[in-house]
């Protein structure tokens, strides 16, 4: 990579993540080209050169904040391998929740402002989708499978599903004043994974 494009990278990197702090702090309404280089230190017109219109500055954020939530929710160990059972597989997801939950709440509070702006603008809502399933559906279907699930996609779902729920309510819903501790998000993913995989 040559020295400019790596520098080109680097500032798309950051306005990318600046767009995401804004939404996190301020919502959608606060999202401007002006404040983004503002919050950045970018002289006046940087984000405009690099995203024209507020729809590519919004999927620069999808594109961008996929990449952060994958890795904050990659498992700090190694993936079960087949038999290794409900337990183990609840033991390598809930670090990665519960690292989620203490150190990167903005994250989400970003993405549910993003997945809502996405109901309402299909080009956005096929980049989310997109980003979305290479970054997680295909992977825990996959786990899903490697785990003996007899439905993967289904139970995807409900993994999914589970712990969409768990960061949506310990940030905006009625627990966001709670963190659940890593034993608890243990023990609520195996009592889940018992229930969809048996054993």
């Amino acid at each position: 990579m040559s020295r400019s494009t790596a520098r080109t990278t680097a500032r798309g990197e950051l306005i990318a993540d600046t767009a995401i702090d804004l939404l996190a702090e301020r919502g959608l309404r606060g999202l401007t080209h002006r404040a983004v280089d503002e919050a950045a230190g970018l002289p006046q017109g940087s984000t405009s050169n690099h995203a024209r219109t507020r729809e590519a500055l919004l999927e620069a954020a999808v594109r961008r904040l996929a990449v952060r939530e994958a890795r904050v929710l990659g498992p700090a160990q190694r993936m079960p391998e087949p038999g290794d059972g409900p337990g183990a597989l609840a033991e390598a997801v809930a670090p990665a929740l519960h690292r989620y939950l203490t150190h990167h709440r903005h994250l989400a509070v970003a993405r549910y402002e993003l997945a809502l702006e996405a109901t309402r603008r299909p080009a956005l809502r096929a980049i989310y989708d997109r980003a979305g399933t290479r970054a997680f559906r295909e992977p825990l279907v996959a786990v899903m499978a490697a785990a003996g699930s007899t439905a993967p996609e289904r139970h995807a779902l409900s993994l999914v599903a589970w712990c969409d729920g768990v960061m949506f309510s310990c940030t905006a819903g009625s627990y966001h004043s709670t963190v659940p501790t890593l034993e608890e998000l243990r023990t609520g993913l195996e009592e889940l994974l018992r229930g969809v995989l048996g054993g």
